[in-house]
């Protein structure tokens, strides 16, 4: 009696061993035709294999609908980039030759003998025309980068010819204001877009420069950290109230301070765009009175 109920006993244990092994391999089995399929869908080369009942053919089944669904959203996407590239180029293109023209007749005007009623139109006429023209600019960049038309392309350089070269273009026009444009702190290096990031200090200097009194000074200075190097623009304007610095970086965004002063309101949004595209960011530390910083990190690796 002991030796038959040892021999269930000993033949219901191998028989539970038989069927954990035999589930184990199902299993094994099962997450390895997931894996392939996975590995197929990532390959772009994903089909289905079995018809039949099985949950996982009806896995197969529902895995080919969704890829075959996202590869026509790709396409769609892909189709409305290649039309919006299109509209861009087209936009840039055809306004191109009128700008110029209202610049160029306006240039004319202003050689002849006018009365200063017409000469102050005429001024209106060239102002409102760069202003243009700016604005054209700014957008085809902006939508360039918005849609991954345009990519940027960082590598570890140093950051300091990059500063210089920005500088040295803005030098004229805060001698001709009166301001004192000083570069500072110069050594450090960054990944970074150079043409780019370049147009992003740009972008800051100019503010820096179009909002500082006659008299004033800007600064720009380079200071690294652990995992970044910053790009900072010191200027002694008006300053920004702090209900509008989260503001200052969206697109057409004009603060209370600013709506005299040249300019569309997109540097900023465009300057925070480039940052973003190379793993970096841009922040503002400003307060009423007291002037601005501008800060553009970048990753040094």
């Amino acid at each position: 009696m002991n030796e038959s109920l040892c021999f269930a006993a000993a033949l219901a244990a191998l028989f539970g061993v038989a069927v954990a092994v035999w589930s184990r391999r199902q299993t094994a089995r099962t997450m390895r035709r997931l894996e392939n399929m996975l590995d197929a869908a990532m390959d772009g080369n994903f089909t289905e294999e079995v018809f039949d009942e099985t949950r996982l053919s009806a896995l197969e089944s529902r895995l080919a609908r969704y890829l075959a669904a996202s590869k026509l959203s790709v396409q769609n996407i892909q189709a409305q980039r290649d039309q919006i590239s299109a509209l861009i180029s087209d936009i840039s293109h055809q306004t191109k030759t009128p700008v110029s023209n209202l610049q160029l007749y306006a240039q004319l005007l202003e050689e002849q003998p006018l009365t200063p009623q017409a000469q102050h139109c005429v001024q209106a006429i060239r102002g409102q025309s760069r202003k243009l023209q700016t604005l054209i600019e700014a957008l085809v960049k902006t939508s360039r980068l918005e849609t991954g038309i345009l990519a940027l392309h960082p590598r570890t350089e140093a950051l300091a010819p990059m500063v210089e070269r920005a500088a040295a273009q803005y030098a004229p026009k805060a001698a001709e204001k009166g301001l004192t444009l000083t570069v500072q702190t110069l050594d450090g290096q960054a990944v970074f877009d150079p043409k780019w990031t370049e147009e992003a200090v740009c972008n800051l200097l100019d503010n820096a420069v179009k909002y500082t009194p006659s008299g004033g000074t800007v600064s720009i200075e380079i200071r690294n950290f652990e995992l970044f190097s910053a790009i900072r623009v010191f200027d002694t304007g008006p300053g920004i109230q702090e209900a509008e610095q989260a503001n200052i970086f969206g697109r057409f965004y004009r603060g209370s301070e600013a709506y005299q002063a040249e300019g569309v309101g997109i540097g900023l949004y465009l300057t925070r765009q480039i940052l973003e595209q190379e793993g970096g960011y841009v922040k503002v530390k400003s307060a009423p009175g007291q002037g601005s910083v501008f800060s553009i990190f970048l990753p040094r690796e």
